[in-house]
């Protein structure tokens, strides 16, 4: 389980227990996803290199005292989702240098009376609680001085001891999921001036007397504050926005995934003086459950004109009033995607004297549908020049349009424009139209430096004359086959060329144009698989200047020909033959095999309807359908099995039915005895399986023995199955009917597994 960089992978293995032979070579172990229960003091003695252990989403309940005694270099441990009742500070009393430490979702009500982290100098971040944590207490948090980030799980958290948390200098990012306000404004207590972003979970903020007790947190020196799963209402918003406009270094404010009861009627007017510090403002996700009554927000006009960066994701806004637009005095970033906004509601959001230092603006999917209105409405923002507008449905578009002056960057894609016209502004230097089923591109745009046409139709090159400085150009996904010389010669400025995913033909005269004579430093070419391009060109994303032909590929129309008519001479000789030999038919069995073979992989899982395909000989019939089928068709859960006689569709080619039968299973079963390998169909299914499965290594065939045979009658060519049947990886039918029950025990967990 262990790759050249000693990355150990045993996660979902089913293990009970640590492995045994770890070796000081490991540095990185995954054991996550099994069964352990307990660590052992010597499960990890010898892992003395072991950079990361991860043991989460075990059911661990016990870990010996001195079971990482040894992992002194161990910078990431793992224990989170177990079952863990306690937390002992003699576990980590030798991890020197463990920098992320993960304790969260056990099942323990507290850290205990002391510091379990106090030799934990090097501590970065630190996750902790679980459904069942209730108690902080003084002087568990004793010996950390810094934390990147901590993350305390406290949703059922009731009792916290003032100054647990003041023994930490400095966080970085602290991440609480907390429910009472009472405790959480204990904490803040403690973190007044030690917490740079702090991020709070799932808290209610619901009853407006409660919001009295956060006051203190209008003395916090965070910078950013983000409420994730929070509740508000209209009750509570006016208290809580006074609050964040007190604090002194207050930068930025986030709300992900709340909720807000109400309408935006404040049932006390909002009197909370403007923030001088607060720039940047985040809503993503909110659900206001009466959106369509919600108010024009004159409340807090007074709030917003020193915000520079406003984001409104998904919270079908379908309107910003005008008077909120103009009083965003200093707003130079707004990103308004997947809303509700449409031609109609943007011309009144961006009215005259709104948003009037803006320069970026992101429009995308919304219900935007007119070009020619959306460009209008915006062609009064003076300091515009980034716009995206990318994933809405224009549809034609007009030939004239009216866009701010300084627009220099411009997102179609993805906007079902069949044809681009003149409507795009002559001032842009990136421009994105991809995924817009274009079959041409002929502006003329004399300052583009960047083009995206990628996802498209084209079949040849933009000009380049029109666009002269162009420096970058994708046409990724389009219907390329070549380049011409004319089509380079303006190009003396690009420097990359992104044409992979096309369907170019290589040579050698195409090649040591593109390289040599276009001077472009990269060119991506990406050959598609299906050209006969035997070359180490035959790679998606190949850089040009690294390919070498050889003289044969230089030639391929001539060697391709020859081919050609040694082929077609072939076949002739062999229908010849067939029709002379009557061999037809052993022609399509030979194609039939060669397609099995080629096929790269096995049926999407979606199309594995069968646990297994049964192959057996008609004279083991009598045991298979009235014993094995019997048994694994009425057990519970019940097994759904393919057999010929039974699944094969009707007037369909018996070696497709095996084929298909082979593919949508999810093993193949082989019912093995001297009948089986005296079958001719049975070799065919053992052939058709022999390249499906081993060639794929993996484990989806199973061999039950009906009686005694030696591995030798095998096939020879089938050396990974003689291997199987060396090394008694096979079931046998033991005729004691005491062994049976044992015998379809174990076959229905080879068929489960």
């Amino acid at each position: 389980s262990c790759d050249t960089s000693q990355l150990c992978n045993c996660s979902s293995m089913g293990l009970d227990f640590v492995p045994l032979g770890l070796t000081a070579k490991i540095t990185v172990l995954n054991l996550a996803h099994n069964r352990i229960k307990h660590i052992r003091s010597q499960d990890l003695q010898q892992a003395v290199n072991l950079r990361a252990l991860l043991l989460q989403s075990n059911k661990i309940s016990s870990i010996d005292e001195d079971s990482f005694q040894s992992l002194a270099k161990l910078e990431l441990l793992d224990l989170s989702n177990n079952s863990l009742a306690h937390v002992s500070p003699v576990w980590f009393g030798h991890l020197f240098s463990l920098q992320h430490l993960h304790l969260q979702g056990n099942s323990y009500r507290d850290l205990g009376e002391s510091s379990p982290f106090s030799s934990l100098r090097n501590l970065s971040s630190l996750h902790l609680g679980n459904p069942q944590f209730s108690v902080i207490r003084q002087g568990n948090f004793e010996g950390i001085e810094f934390l990147h980030k901590l993350w305390i799980d406290g949703s059922n958290l009731s009792q916290y001891e003032q100054g647990s948390l003041k023994s930490i200098k400095k966080i970085n990012h602290m991440i609480i999921n907390i429910r009472s306000i009472n405790v959480f404004s204990e904490i803040v207590r403690d973190l007044l001036h030690s917490v740079t972003w702090l991020e709070v979970r799932r808290i209610a903020f619901s009853i407006a007397a409660e919001m009295r007790q956060l006051r203190v947190m209008s003395l916090s020196f965070a910078k950013k504050i983000s409420f994730r799963q929070a509740l508000l209402t209209d009750a509570t918003v006016p208290e809580l926005v006074s609050i964040l406009g007190d604090m002194p270094k207050l930068v930025e404010l986030e709300l992900v995934d709340c909720r807000l009861l109400g309408t935006g009627e404040w049932e006390m007017q909002i009197q909370a003086k403007q923030s001088q510090t607060l720039r940047v403002f985040t809503i993503e996700k909110l659900s206001i459950e009466k959106f369509y009554l919600f108010t024009d927000l004159q409340a807090v006009e007074s709030l917003l004109s020193l915000f520079t960066r406003v984001t409104v994701q998904n919270t079908k806004v379908f309107l910003v009033p005008c008077r909120i637009s103009q009083c965003l005095l200093s707003l130079q970033y707004l990103d308004l995607s997947a809303n509700l906004l449409g031609d109609q509601s943007l011309e009144h959001s961006a009215c005259q004297g709104g948003w009037p230092s803006l320069q970026t603006l992101n429009l995308s999917q919304n219900s935007l549908s007119d070009l020619e209105m959306t460009s209008k409405s915006l062609s009064h923002l003076g300091n515009l020049t980034v716009l995206d507008i990318s994933q809405n449905n224009f549809g034609e578009i007009p030939d004239v349009c009216e866009w701010p002056k300084t627009l220099k960057y411009l997102n179609l894609s993805n906007t079902q424009i069949p044809k681009v016209t003149t409507c795009i502004p002559r001032t842009l230097e990136v421009l994105d139209v991809s995924a817009n089923n274009l079959k041409e591109f002929g502006l003329e745009l004399p300052l583009l430096k960047e083009l995206y046409l990628t996802k498209n139709q084209l079949k040849t090159l933009p000009g380049a004359t029109p666009i002269p400085n162009l420096v970058a150009l994708s046409v990724r996904r389009n219907k390329l086959n070549s380049f011409s010389k004319e089509e380079f010669e303006s190009f003396k400025r690009m420097e990359l060329l992104d044409a992979s995913e096309n369907n170019f033909i290589c040579s050698c005269e195409f090649l040591s144009f593109i390289h040599h004579e276009a001077g472009i430093a990269q060119v991506l070419v990406g050959w598609p698989d299906k050209y006969v391009c035997d070359s180490p060109l035959a790679v998606r994303g190949a850089q040009v200047g690294a390919v070498h032909l050889s003289l044969m590929e230089c030639h391929r129309s001539l060697v391709v020909s020859l081919i050609c008519v040694l082929v077609f001479l072939v076949i002739l000789l062999l229908v010849a033959v067939g029709y002379k030999y009557h061999v037809v038919w052993y022609v399509r069995m030979t194609w039939a095999w060669l397609q099995a073979k080629r096929k790269p992989k096995r049926a999407p899982p979606k199309d594995v309807c069968y646990d297994a395909f049964v192959s057996y000989s008609e004279n083991d019939s009598d045991w298979v359908e009235n014993t094995m089928v019997r048994e694994l068709e009425q057990a519970c859960p019940p097994f759904r099995l393919c057999l010929h006689k039974r699944d094969f569709v009707p007037g369909k080619w018996i070696v497709d039915n095996i084929i298909d039968s082979i593919e949508k299973s999810r093993k193949t079963l082989f019912v093995l005895s001297e009948h089986f390998v005296q079958s001719e169909w049975c070799k065919y299914e053992l052939d058709f399986s022999h390249f499906r499965l081993f060639d794929e290594n993996n484990d989806a065939a199973i061999l039950v023995l009906l009686e005694p045979i030696q591995s030798k009658t095998i096939p020879k060519r089938f050396c990974k199955l003689r291997k199987i049947m060396n090394t008694k990886t096979y079931l046998e039918w033991p005729l004691e009917e005491e062994q049976q029950e044992i015998f379809w025990f174990n076959l229905k967990i080879a068929l489960r597994s």
